[in-house]
């Protein structure tokens, strides 16, 4: 069965995230596993306690799930409002990281593609309208 971590979510956000899926596993992580390698995170997934409310960024981080579930998740909690939140899947790799690695790498992704973002919209501003006169 797949996972869904979470971190950074206050009470309320983790249980209507919780609600909104029934047939996955969604945990909250605690501040305890910064240290932690993330597959050790994942393994003992079930056995965690404690709240995931102590990071100012929000992540959800997917593990074992397929393709058509990631677009499902990201779908589902994006529909619940819940504010800017980072989105990532385990992959053989961030599976070696510490999750305080982990989370720093994603950040500083994040922050790269929302100044391209933001470059992009500058640029199409900028553009302004055009008179098209045509070639002849």
């Amino acid at each position: 069965m797949g996972k869904v971590l979470l971190i950074g979510f206050g009470r309320s956000e983790v249980e209507a995230v919780k609600g909104a899926f029934q047939d996955m596993d969604v945990v909250e992580v605690p501040e305890y596993c910064r240290d932690w390698v993330v597959s050790e995170i994942v393994e003992k997934a079930g056995e965690l306690s404690g709240s995931s409310d102590w990071h100012l960024r929000k992540f959800v981080i997917m593990h074992g799930l397929d393709n058509e579930a990631i677009k499902g998740v990201i779908r589902a909690v994006k529909g619940l409002n819940l504010g800017r939140i980072i989105f990532a899947t385990t992959t053989e790799t961030s599976l070696t990281w510490r999750l305080e690695d982990l989370l720093n790498e994603l950040i500083k992704e994040d922050e790269y593609f929302k100044a391209l973002r933001w470059a992009r919209e500058e640029a199409e501003k900028r553009r302004g309208p055009f008179l098209d006169i045509g070639n002849g």
